[in-house]
């Protein structure tokens, strides 16, 4: 009993002490309300839970955060106020307006010296190890004349991330309007020195009205920037425009030179298209306005100058006295003097090295590429076929010679064709290996075919008289005709009738097979006979006119009418 008194004692505390009880434990019913006022919460048909500040709870928070611990204070409701910043941690920042004051303060001057100011120059706001003045003989601490003023006392800003970069941040904009009034004095003074100019010239008489009126529009250097001759290259400290970074309106951005996405790279970052844009279109790099910035680099003289670089390094780095800026002419001649004596001393090797051991035969073989039909040269395709690295295959060449134009022809043999027989189109002639006549020929060619046109026409109308032998022999002919006929009539109609009975017997026979065909369909195809549907036979005519009546076609109207 003391014992548990004595906790009871313990538990119960002072009244400054929190206690320490476990909270009592909910019954089946009340939590299963509980239960339902969150499923409600959470659905939204039921006010959100308040906290001890009037704000609402998010129903989808999970307990363990919103909840206070019961050891810490179990009557306390759920609250949010441990998520959110605490006041007391936040720090203060200065406002974006604030900044460090300049220059010295203009209201009090001091006419004595104050004690714990400068010894040198009299002002409070420092000592005399931080004074910037020129150090006195005798300082004012000791004479009490020439106090200098005090400085503003600086405020100590403690900006956050954003104030700390910011590069305005105490700028005054009214400085500016000295430099704006400056630059308006200096455009005043311009205008009146041109009307004072132009007045002299009217007086004298030295300028007219035509170049007046010309002078006033395209001298007008405020307005106008289109006269300076390069953009980023022209200085002139009497202009007052700015145009290095001005481009021509005529200019094309280089990615918009080739939209094809194969096409040349372009790198954003440093505006850059080292290769040509132009290389997949089939135009000359010297005819487009920009072929890369490749092709500039390594055009005209870069590379002989690069060289005369390079030998003039090596020259010096062996001891002769040669500089490409100091003496361009003598490296010059230096260099191609060099070049030949080294051209001479290669030859000179490679004919004492063939005269000790020989092998000329082997030098005047033909490449390797003839030899074995097959290089190592890599070639690479894009996806629609093109060449994008290496060197393009060349098309195959006929083994017979082509376009060989002979004997002053313009055009091939076999360039013109008429009547069956094959000529040159350039004259019109059809003997091969003749010599060209040009239009000439063709006018020839043109009579003698409407000559040979009208003969039979001539010959048509002159007939000539026949005579009594002839006439005979042509009613000969005329009787034996008539016999021939009477004779192939019969034969014609016994024929006729063997081919009716032949279209009879095909009748039947296409009738069978279509029978035969259907019941072969009607079978499963695991259980039909091995090419039971084909014949290697080449059918006659019969049969593909007794095909043709007994095919049924699905458009014809009457097909249902056929098996009737």
């Amino acid at each position: 009993m003391a014992a548990g008194a004595a906790a009871g004692g313990a538990a119960a505390g002072g009244p400054g002490e929190v206690g320490l009880e476990e909270p009592k434990k909910m019954t089946r019913e009340d939590w299963r309300k509980k239960k339902e006022l969150e499923e409600q919460r959470k659905l939204g048909n039921a006010p959100a839970e308040v906290d001890e500040e009037g704000k609402d709870i998010n129903p989808h928070i999970p307990q363990y955060i919103s909840s206070v611990p019961w050891y810490i204070d179990p009557s306390k409701r759920p609250t949010l106020k441990h998520q959110r910043p605490q006041p007391e941690k936040q720090k203060q920042y200065s406002s974006s307006g604030d900044w460090y004051k300049r220059g010295v303060q203009e209201h009090a001057v001091a006419t004595r010296y104050r004690k714990g100011a400068c010894e040198n120059c009299g002002a409070l706001t420092h000592k005399k190890k931080d004074c910037m003045e020129r150090p006195r003989k005798v300082g004012a601490k000791y004479t009490g004349m020439n106090i200098a003023p005090d400085e503003h006392v600086q405020p100590e800003l403690m900006f956050d991330y954003d104030g700390k970069r910011d590069r305005w941040n105490g700028y005054n904009p009214e400085e500016h309007m000295k430099i704006v009034e400056e630059y308006a004095k200096v455009d005043l003074a311009k205008r009146t020195l041109k009307a004072q100019k132009l007045q002299e010239e009217l007086a004298s008489g030295k300028l007219e009205q035509v170049e007046r009126d010309r002078n006033s529009e395209d001298e007008d250097e405020d307005k106008y920037a289109d006269d300076i001759d390069m953009p980023g290259q022209n200085f002139d400290s009497k202009r007052r425009i700015t145009v290095r970074n001005l481009r021509i309106r005529e200019d094309i951005a280089k990615y918009l030179r080739n939209l094809d996405p194969n096409s040349a790279y372009y790198d954003p970052k440093t505006r850059a298209m080292r290769e040509n844009p132009y290389a997949n279109t089939g135009k000359n790099p010297d005819e487009v306005g920009y072929a890369g910035d490749n092709f500039v680099r390594y055009t005209g003289d870069t590379i002989s100058m690069a060289q005369t670089q390079l030998f003039a390094w090596e020259a010096y780095d062996k001891g002769s006295e040669v500089h490409l800026q100091a003496d361009p002419t003598k490296l010059e001649l230096l260099y191609k003097s060099f070049k030949v004596k080294k051209e001479d001393f290669k030859a000179q090797q490679k004919e004492s090295i063939l005269e000790k051991y020989g092998g000329q035969e082997h030098l005047d073989t033909p490449p390797a590429e003839l030899l074995l039909a097959q290089t190592e040269d890599y070639v690479e395709y894009s996806r629609h076929g093109t060449v994008i690295k290496g060197q393009e295959k060349a098309i195959a060449c006929s083994k017979y010679e082509e376009d060989v134009k002979i004997n002053n022809h313009t055009c091939i043999w076999g360039s013109y064709w008429k009547d069956g027989k094959w000529g040159y189109k350039c004259c019109h002639s059809f003997v091969k290996y003749s010599y060209c006549t040009g239009e000439a020929g063709k006018e020839i060619a043109n009579t003698e075919a409407s000559l040979l046109e009208e003969q039979p026409r001539e010959e048509e109308h002159v007939t000539k008289p026949k005579t009594l032998m002839e006439i005979h022999q042509e009613k000969q002919k005329e009787k034996k005709k008539k016999k021939h006929k009477k004779s192939s009539n019969s034969d014609s109609e016994g024929e006729e009738k063997k081919k009716q009975e032949k279209l009879k017997k095909a009748l039947n026979a296409e009738e069978a097979r279509l029978l035969q065909v259907k019941e072969i369909m009607q079978l499963d195809e695991r259980k039909r006979p091995y090419n039971s549907v084909y014949e290697t036979r080449e059918p006659t005519e019969e049969e593909m006119e007794a095909y043709r009546m007994k095919r049924q076609r699905p458009d014809d109207p009457m097909a249902s009418f056929l098996g009737q």
